[in-house]
C-alpha cells in the first residue's frame, strides 16, 4: 500500500499486530495532530467508575449484528436507528384524521402493505389485541391511539354508520362497540394541552452547510453484467446433478471432512451422498406419524441443526431435504448456555411452522436434556421433533420409492436465515430456480470445471461457504476440502497445507484467515501456492479487506502466490451473491482501487482524495455484476432514486438468482425484494422489480463495484454518515496489543435529542488497569475526532468475555445495545462526552407572558382559567370544646393541665426491647420544668429572651428542658447531639447552630457533656469557646419564685433551625400566638383528645416532628408514645409492635423509619403475624417530611404490611416548609390521599398535563396530605408573583396563623430575607400576606369531596425552588435526575444512602 489506509483493521488479535504499522501510524498521526494544537482536544478524565445513563426509548431502533467467528464478531456494523417524531396529542389525530388531512408515520416502511385488504388485515389485527375489561372498559390506551393515528378516517365512518344501521335490539361487535365507546368517553379527560414536545420547537435544527460537497455527476446508468452462458450439460436442477454425479460417478469424492489435528476425518463419495440423501428423504416422507397423516409434507418447512465441524451430515440432511421436496431451515446448535438470539431463532421456526429438527449423533446427544432424558422446549422455540440423519438410525428406502426430481422451479428450496440490525431473525426464502441460476452464475464467473478441488474455511450452512461448498460444487462434481473453525484455532496455517497437499485450484476464505496465515506461515518452507486459480474472499466488501489481500499477496507471492488469484466478492442474504472478482490470466492489469475522502463519505459524495492525507478511505474493487444480473445505485433514504455517478447510495440487483422474499412477511418483502428504481423524472427504469443488496458502494470506471459499507453499519450523526466499521477500525489502531481483548470492540448508536450518538464498547484485557484504561479511552476519542471528525457519546469498557455472543462466538451488537440502554451492561470504566457530540441542544424556553392586571376578570377566573388556589376550614367558625383555647401561651395550658388532670400521662418513653423507660404526667412534667427555670436562673444565671441551646437525645428530658425555658422566659433551641462515632462530621454543625443562634447557655445530659469537652472534640472544634454547659441530671431541689408570662403573645417562643439539602442552615422564629395556633390546627385536624394515645417515631429536633414531639400533648392533652428512630437499628419492629400493642389510631414516622422496617421487615411479616402484630386499627400513619412523597417507598410500605391489617388509605403524608412548618397534614376525615401522572416534560415547562399511568415520560405524584384549618394557599409565578392558573406549575405560597414570623438568621445567604415572609401577589387579592414556601407545585380540583360538602383540591408539591435546575429555560429536579441514575444500576441503594458518594453537578 503507498499511502495510509486508515480505517482499514483486521478484525482478529493477530490481524492488528501484522497491519498496527499501517493503522497505527495513521491514528499515532491524528493523535500528533492533537497535541499540535497546544491543548488536548478531549480533557483527560478522572479516575472514576461510572454508570451508564439510560436514554430514553421514545424513538429505539435495536441495531444489527451478524454472527460470525469469535475473531470477526467484533468488527460487525450497527444499524442506523429510525428518527422518532415529537409527541403528537390524541386530541390533533383525531381532529386531523376527521378533517381528512393525512399524517404522516414513521413506522418502518417495512410493515406497509397497499391496497384495501392490507389496511383491513391489519385493522382486524389492531383490534384482535384490544382487550375488554371486567367493566368494558379499554384496557390498553396505546392500542385505540395507533388506530386513531393509523385508521381513523376509513373505520370512523363505518362504524357509525353501521351502528345506525343496526335495529333496536340489535347486536353490536364488541370491539366495534368498545372503539366507539372509548372515542366518546375518554377514560380521564386531560387537562388542556399547553405543550407539545415538537422537534422543530425543541431542538435547534441543524442548518445544512452551503460548503459540504455535493454530488456533481450524470444519473448513473444500470450496470448489466455478462450474458449468463447456456452450456448443454447443465442440469436440470440441483438434484439432477447429485443423481447424475451419484450415479455416473459414485466413487468420486465429494467433500473430506478434518480432525483437530489436520488428518482426513471422513471422505464422502457422491454415491454415498446420493444413497444416503434418498434413505434421509425416505424416513422424512414414510417413517414420522403414520400413513394417513405424515407429520411433514412436501413443501414443509425443516431445521437443520449441525455442528460446525460436520459438514457432511448438514450435506446429507440438505440435499435429502432437495430430494424430499422439503424446505430446509440452517440455523445454529443451540448450546446450554444463554446465546444472544436464540430466542430469535426460535420465533423464525415458530412462523415458518417448523415441527421436525434434523441433526447429527453427536449433535443431538450434547444437547441438554432434562432429568427424564428429553430435550427440553427451548425458550421461544416451537415443540420440536428431533430426527438423527445417521444412517445406522434410519430404515432402508424399498427398491421400487425414487424420489420425484423435478426440473428447478418456483418453489421454495430452503431458507436462509438473517438477523436484522433490531435482533429479529428473519428467513430469507430462496426458490429452486434462483438456486440454480445461482450455482450456473457462480459457475460462469469462477471458471469452475469438473472435479476440481476447492478449500472451504468458511461456514458452510450459509452465504458464501454454502453457496460454493454445497451447492455449486455439488453441480460441478468438485471435490470440497472443509476446514473446521476448531482445526484453525489449533492452526492457522491449516487451509494454506490442504491447498499444497490436494493441490486445489479454489479456496474460499475471509481475510482473518488470510491473516492467520500469515502470523503462522514463518515456520513452513514447504508451501507453493502455484496450483491455486482463485482465491475467493468472502467479505472482500469490508474495507479493512484490502489490508489483508495486500499484505498476503506480498508475502506469499514468492510462495507461487500470483495476484490475479486474489478475488473478494461482495454478498448479501437477500440479493445472494451481487458482485465478484474474476481470475485473469492477465497480471498487467492492476486490480482497481480508489483512495476517497472520509469528510466527503460522509456526505454521501465521492472525492478522490491524495493517500498521505489522515482522513481518507481506500477500497479495493469486488469485480462487476453477476452474469444475467442488471445492478444499479439509488439513495437509501426515501424513493429508490439513481445516484449520480460520484454518489454513494445502495446497491440494488436485478436478477433471478436472488431471494424471493421474507417467509411470511409481506409488507418488508415489498419494499426489499420488490424495488422499482426511479430515474430522475420520476419513470422505472426497469418492468422488472429488484433487490436491496444492504450493501453501500458505487459503480466506478468499467462497471467495477466498490463497496464502502452496509446500511446495517451506518450511523448518521448530525447529517453525516458514518460507517461502524471505520469507527472499529480507529480504534482498535489505538493500541490494539495493548488494551483491546482479542480485538473484541462494537460500535453503535442511540438516539439522544432526536439525533444518533456513536457509542464504543470494548472489552478490556484482565491485566489493564484503571490508568491505562482511561488513557486509552482518551485516546480513541481524539483519534475518531482527528480522523472522522465526529464525537464520541459514551466509551464504556467491560471485562474479558462479559459482552454477549452469537452462537458462532461474535459480539451479538442489538443485544449490546439493549444491556446499554437498560443499564446492565455493568462496564467497568466508562467515560461519557455528550459535549463532543450533542450539538443540537434543546433550545432555550421561550417565556410565555404570564397573566398580568389586564387579564383579571371577575371572580376566580383569570383569563377564563380557574386561579390555583384553596384553604383548609376555617378556624374561627369551628365550635369544639378546647378549654386550651382560653389561654395564649403553652407555659400555661401546661400549668393548667398540672392543676386540674395532675395524673394524666401526657408522654411514654419506650426502649428497644418495647418495655417503658420512663414517662411523665401533667404534673411531673410541671414539677420538672420548674426545677430547670430554676436552675437557668441560679447557675445560668440568664434573664429573659436569652437563648438556651437543648443538646438532648430524643427523650422525656428534651421536654422538660424547652418548657423550661419556656417557664424561664428563655428562647430554648433543640440541636441534634453529635455522634459518638462520628463527631469530627457531627460537632461541627452542632457548634454552628450554637453560635448563629447566639446561644446563651447549653442544657445537656451528663454523657453529652463529657462527649462535648472529649479529645475527640477538640480535634473537630474549638471548646474553649463553647458557652455555659448545664447538666439537667443533677437538678435543684426547689422551684422558682414566679414563672415568667410573657407580655405580648407576639414575643418569641422558640427557633427552629434546620439545614436544607442545599447545605443551608436557616432558623425561624416562632412566636406564642404561632405556637399556639399550630397546636390547635393540628388539634382540630386529628382529632386530638385526652383520651387518645399517639405513636411518635419521629428526630424530634425541628419542623413538624418537634411540635408532634413535644407541643402538641401539652396542647390537646393526648398521650404521646414516644419512640426513639435510633432504638429501632437494633428492633426494627419496635415501632409496629408499639402501634399494635397500644391499639395506636394514629401515627407519625419518617421516611428513614418507613424505609428501615420495609427493608429490614420484609421477610419477617408471618412471624410478626404470629406474634400478634394487628395493624388493622390504624386510621392515619403520616410521613414527616419537606419534600415531593416518595410514592414508590409508601406504596412499597402498604403493600407489605397489608396483610398485617394495614389499609393502604391510612399511610399518607405531610408537607412543611420553613416558613410554615406544617401546611398540609392528612388528618382523620376527608377523601383519601389521591395520585396523578403528570408528564414530565411538560413539568418542564412548568405546566401541569395529565396522563395516564405507565405512559411514557409519566411522573406519579402524590397529594401531600389534606390543607390544615386556619391554611391558605396559592399557585404564584416565582418571578413575577403573579397568581398561576390550575394548569400551572408555581411556587406555593401560604397564609396562615401558624406562619413563622422570619428567619433568626441565614447562614449563608442575608439575602433570602427579604420577601419570604412578607410577599403581596402583583395583581389580584394584593392586600393578604403569603410566605413564600420555596417550593413548587399545583393544585388540582379534584371530584371529591371534603367534611364540608366542597370539591376537594389537592395540592402536589414536585420539588425545591432552590435545588431545580434550570438550563436552557426548563427546569429539572435533582430527584428525578437520581431516580434516573439508580434505575441504571442494581447495586446502587436509594438516595439517601448515597449523598456521600453521589453528587449532581451543575456547570
Amino acid at each position: 500500500i503507498e499511502g495510509f489506509v486508515v480505517p482499514g483493521l483486521p478484525t482478529c488479535l493477530s490481524c492488528a499486530v501484522c497491519f498496527a504499522d499501517v493503522h497505527t501510524e495513521a491514528v499515532q498521526a491524528a493523535l500528533a495532530k492533537q497535541k499540535e494544537r497546544g491543548k488536548m482536544a478531549v480533557p483527560m478524565p478522572s479516575k472514576r467508575r461510572s454508570l451508564v445513563v439510560q436514554s430514553s426509548m421514545d424513538a429505539y431502533t435495536p441495531p444489527d449484528t451478524s454472527s460470525g467467528s469469535e475473531e470477526e464478531g467484533s468488527m460487525q456494523g450497527e444499524g442506523t436507528p429510525t428518527s422518532s417524531q415529537g409527541s403528537i396529542n390524541m386530541e390533533n389525530w383525531i381532529s386531523r384524521a376527521i378533517h381528512g388531512s393525512t399524517t404522516s408515520s414513521t413506522t418502518s416502511s417495512s410493515s406497509t402493505q397497499s391496497g384495501g385488504s392490507g389496511a383491513a388485515s391489519r385493522l382486524a389485527d389492531v383490534m384482535g389485541q384490544t382487550h375488554l375489561g371486567k367493566s368494558g372498559k379499554q384496557t390498553h390506551p396505546s392500542t385505540i391511539t395507533l388506530l386513531t393515528y393509523l385508521y381513523l378516517p376509513l373505520y370512523v365512518r363505518v362504524c357509525l354508520s353501521y351502528l345506525q344501521c343496526v335495529p333496536v335490539g340489535g347486536r353490536v361487535s364488541a370491539k366495534i362497540q368498545q372503539l366507539v365507546n372509548t372515542l366518546k368517553r375518554p377514560k380521564r379527560p386531560p387537562l388542556r394541552e399547553f405543550f407539545v414536545d415538537d422537534f422543530e420547537e425543541l431542538l435547534e435544527v441543524q442548518q445544512p452547510d452551503p460548503n459540504q460537497p455535493k454530488a456533481e455527476g450524470a444519473q448513473m446508468l444500470a450496470m448489466r453484467g455478462e450474458q449468463l452462458g447456456v452450456v448443454t450439460n447443465w442440469p436440470p436442477s440441483l438434484e439432477a446433478a447429485l443423481q447424475r454425479w451419484g450415479t455416473i460417478s459414485p466413487k468420486a469424492p465429494c467433500l473430506t471432512t478434518m480432525d483437530t489435528n489436520g488428518k482426513p476425518l471422513y471422505i464422502l463419495t457422491y454415491g454415498k451422498l446420493w444413497v444416503r440423501s434418498m434413505k434421509v428423504a425416505y424416513n422424512i416422507l414414510h417413517k414420522l406419524g403414520s400413513k394417513q397423516e405424515p407429520m411433514v409434507r412436501p413443501g414443509d418447512r425443516v431445521a437443520l441443526v449441525f455442528p460446525n465441524n460436520d459438514p457432511a451430515a448438514f450435506m446429507v440432511a440438505f440435499y435429502g431435504c432437495l430430494l424430499a421436496e422439503l424446505v430446509p431451515v440452517p440455523i445454529e446448535v443451540p448450546l446450554t448456555r444463554k446465546d444472544a438470539g436464540s430466542q430469535q431463532i426460535g420465533f423464525l421456526l415458530g412462523s415458518c411452522g417448523v415441527t421436525v429438527a434434523l441433526t447429527s449423533d453427536a449433535c443431538h446427544k450434547g444437547l441438554p436434556k432434562s432429568t427424564t432424558g428429553e430435550i427440553p422446549q427451548f425458550k421461544g422455540w416451537p415443540k420440536l421433533l428431533w430426527f438423527v440423519t445417521e444412517s445406522k438410525h434410519l430404515s432402508k428406502p424399498p427398491r421400487d420409492w425414487f424420489p420425484h426430481i423435478k426440473d428447478a422451479n418456483n418453489d421454495t428450496a430452503y431458507i436462509e436465515y438473517k438477523t436484522c440490525k433490531d435482533g429479529s431473525v428473519l428467513g430469507v426464502t430462496v426458490m429452486r430456480i434462483a438456486l440454480l441460476t445461482h450455482c450456473q452464475a457462480l459457475t460462469q464467473s469462477c471458471g469452475y470445471t469438473e472435479a476440481e478441488t476447492i478449500v472451504n474455511v468458511l461456514d458452510f450452512k450459509k452465504d458464501v461457504g454454502l453457496w460454493h461448498g454445497i451447492l455449486t460444487s455439488v453441480m460441478n462434481m468438485m471435490h470440497v476440502i472443509s476446514i473446521p473453525y476448531s482445526l484453525m484455532k489449533v492452526n492457522p496455517l491449516s487451509w494454506i497445507q490442504k491447498v499444497c497437499q490436494y493441490k486445489a485450484k479454489v479456496a474460499c476464505v475471509k481475510s482473518r484467515d488470510m491473516h492467520w496465515a500469515l502470523v503462522a506461515h514463518k515456520d513452513q518452507r514447504d508451501i507453493n501456492l502455484s496450483s491455486l486459480r482463485m482465491l475467493v474472499v468472502a467479505d472482500g466488501s469490508n474495507p479493512w479487506s484490502i489490508s489483508s489481500c495486500d499484505a498476503f499477496l506480498n508475502v506469499f507471492q514468492s510462495k507461487g502466490l500470483k495476484p490475479e488469484v486474489i478475488c473478494p466478492c461482495a454478498s448479501s442474504p437477500e440479493a445472494l451473491t451481487v458482485a465478484i472478482r474474476r481470475p485473469t490470466d492477465d497480471s498487467n492489469q492492476p486490480p482497481g482501487r480508489g483512495v476517497l475522502s472520509m469528510q466527503g463519505l460522509s456526505h454521501g459524495v465521492i472525492r478522490v482524495d491524495s493517500e498521505e492525507k489522515l482522513s481518507v478511505l481506500t477500497l479495493q474493487d469486488v469485480g462487476t455484476a453477476m452474469p444475467g444480473a442488471l445492478m444499479c445505485v439509488v439513495k437509501p433514504d426515501g424513493v429508490p432514486q439513481l445516484c449520480k455517478t460520484d454518489e454513494i447510495g445502495e446497491l440494488c440487483v436485478c436478477s433471478v438468482a436472488t431471494g424471493t422474499s421474507y417467509y411470511g412477511l409481506s409488507g418488508m418483502t415489498k419494499n426489499t425484494f420488490e424495488v422499482f428504481p426511479m430515474n430522475s423524472v420520476g419513470a422505472p427504469i426497469s418492468e422488472y422489480p429488484f433487490t436491496r443488496t444492504g450493501l453501500l458502494g458505487f459503480v466506478g470506471p468499467g462497471g467495477l463495484c466498490f463497496i464502502a459499507g452496509k446500511m446495517d453499519g451506518l450511523m448518521v450523526v448530525g447529517g453525516r454518515r458514518h460507517n461502524a466499521d471505520d469507527i472499529v477500525a480507529t480504534a482498535l489502531a489505538v493500541e490494539p496489543m495493548k488494551f483491546v481483548y482479542r480485538g473484541r470492540i462494537a460500535v453503535f448508536s442511540i438516539t439522544v435529542l432526536h439525533d444518533e450518538r456513536i457509542v464504543v464498547v470494548a472489552e478490556q484485557r484482565p491485566d489493564s488497569t484503571e490508568e491505562d484504561s482511561f488513557q486509552w479511552m482518551s485516546r480513541v476519542l481524539q483519534a475518531i475526532d482527528g480522523i472522522h471528525q465526529v464525537g464520541v457519546y459514551c466509551l464504556a469498557l467491560v471485562p474479558s468475555n462479559t459482552l454477549p455472543k452469537t452462537p458462532l462466538g461474535g459480539i451479538h451488537l442489538s443485544e449490546t445495545k439493549q444491556l446499554f440502554l437498560e443499564g446492565s451492561l455493568h462496564p467497568c470504566n466508562v467515560l461519557m462526552c455528550p459535549h463532543t457530540c450533542v450539538t443540537n441542544l434543546p433550545k432555550p424556553r421561550q417565556k410565555q407572558p404570564e397573566i398580568g392586571p389586564a387579564s383579571v376578570m371577575v371572580g376566580n377566573l383569570v383569563s377564563g382559567k380557574r386561579i390555583a388556589q384553596a384553604s383548609g376550614r376555617d378556624l374561627g367558625q369551628m365550635e369544639d370544646n378546647d378549654q386550651a383555647r382560653k389561654f395564649l401561651f403553652l407555659s400555661e395550658v401546661l400549668q393548667w393541665r398540672a392543676q386540674t388532670t395532675p395524673d394524666h400521662v401526657l408522654y411514654t418513653l419506650l426502649n428497644s426491647r418495647g418495655t417503658i423507660a420512663s414517662s411523665l404526667s401533667c404534673v411531673q412534667l410541671h414539677k420538672r420544668a420548674e426545677k430547670i427555670a430554676t436552675m437557668l436562673a441560679e447557675r445560668g444565671h440568664l434573664q429573659d429572651g436569652d437563648h438556651v441551646a437543648l443538646v438532648y437525645p430524643p427523650g422525656i428530658d428534651l421536654i422538660a428542658a424547652f418548657y423550661g425555658c419556656l417557664y424561664a422566659g428563655c428562647v430554648p433551641i433543640t440541636v441534634r447531639p453529635p455522634h459518638p462515632q462520628n463527631i469530627a462530621t457531627t460537632l461541627p454543625t452542632v457548634k454552628m447552630i450554637v453560635e448563629v443562634s447566639r446561644s446563651a447557655c447549653m442544657m445537656t445530659t451528663a454523657v453529652i457533656c463529657k462527649l462535648l469537652r472529649s479529645k475527640e472534640a477538640s480535634a473537630a472544634v474549638d471548646v474553649r469557646t463553647w458557652p455555659p454547659v448545664l447538666d439537667t441530671d443533677d437538678l435543684p431541689k426547689k422551684k422558682p419564685p414566679l414563672l415568667y408570662k410573657p407580655s405580648n403573645p407576639d414575643t418569641l417562643a422558640y427557633l427552629d433551625f434546620s439545614v436544607s439539602t442545599t447545605g443551608m442552615l436557616a432558623g425561624v422564629k416562632m412566636s406564642h400566638t404561632a405556637t399556639s395556633a399550630f397546636c390547635r390546627s393540628i388539634k382540630l385536624q386529628c382529632e386530638l383528645y385526652p383520651s387518645r394515645e399517639v405513636a411518635i417515631c419521629l428526630d424530634p429536633y425541628c419542623g413538624l416532628g418537634f411540635v408532634i414531639w413535644c407541643l402538641c400533648s401539652v396542647y390537646s392533652g393526648h398521650q404521646s408514645i414516644l419512640i426513639p428512630p435510633s432504638e429501632l437499628e437494633v428492633n426494627p419492629a419496635l415501632w409496629l409492635l408499639a402501634v399494635s400493642q397500644y391499639k395506636v389510631r394514629d401515627t407519625f414516622c419518617s421516611y428513614s423509619v418507613m424505609e428501615l422496617c420495609t427493608k429490614g421487615l420484609g421477610l419477617q411479616t408471618e412471624s410478626l403475624k404470629s406474634r400478634g402484630l394487628d395493624l388493622s386499627r390504624v386510621r392515619t400513619c403520616v410521613v414527616v417530611a419537606e419534600e415531593r412523597p416518595r410514592i414508590a417507598l409508601t406504596q412499597s410500605f402498604s403493600k407489605l404490611f397489608k396483610d398485617l391489617g394495614l389499609h393502604p388509605r391510612a399511610v399518607s403524608t405531610s408537607f412543611g416548609c420553613r416558613v410554615n412548618l406544617a401546611i398540609c397534614l392528612q388528618g382523620t376525615s376527608g377523601p383519601d390521599p389521591t395520585t396523578v401522572y403528570v408528564d414530565m416534560r411538560a413539568l418542564r415547562h412548568d405546566r401541569v398535563r395529565l396522563v395516564e399511568r405507565g405512559s411514557p415520560h409519566s411522573l406519579p405524584l402524590m397529594e401531600s396530605g389534606k390543607i390544615l384549618p386556619g391554611v391558605r394557599i396559592i399557585i404564584a409565578n416565582p418571578e413575577t408573583k403573579g397568581p398561576l392558573g390550575d394548569s400551572h406549575l408555581g411556587e406555593i405560597w401560604v397564609c396562615s396563623g401558624h406562619n413563622a414570623s422570619g428567619y433568626f438568621t441565614v447562614y449563608g445567604d442575608e439575602a433570602l430575607q427579604s420577601d419570604h415572609f412578607n410577599s403581596r401577589l402583583s395583581f389580584g387579592d394584593t392586600q393578604t400576606i403569603w410566605a413564600r414556601t420555596g417550593y413548587l407545585g399545583f393544585l388540582r380540583r379534584t371530584e371529591l369531596t371534603d367534611a364540608s360538602g366542597e370539591r376537594h383540591d389537592a395540592l402536589y408539591v414536585v420539588g425545591a425552588l432552590d435545588e431545580a435546575m434550570e438550563l436552557r429555560g426548563m427546569r429539572y429536579h435533582p430527584i428525578d435526575i437520581e431516580t434516573s441514575v439508580i434505575r441504571t444500576h442494581k447495586n446502587l441503594n436509594p438516595i439517601e444512602h448515597l449523598w456521600r458518594d453521589l453528587k449532581i453537578i451543575v456547570q
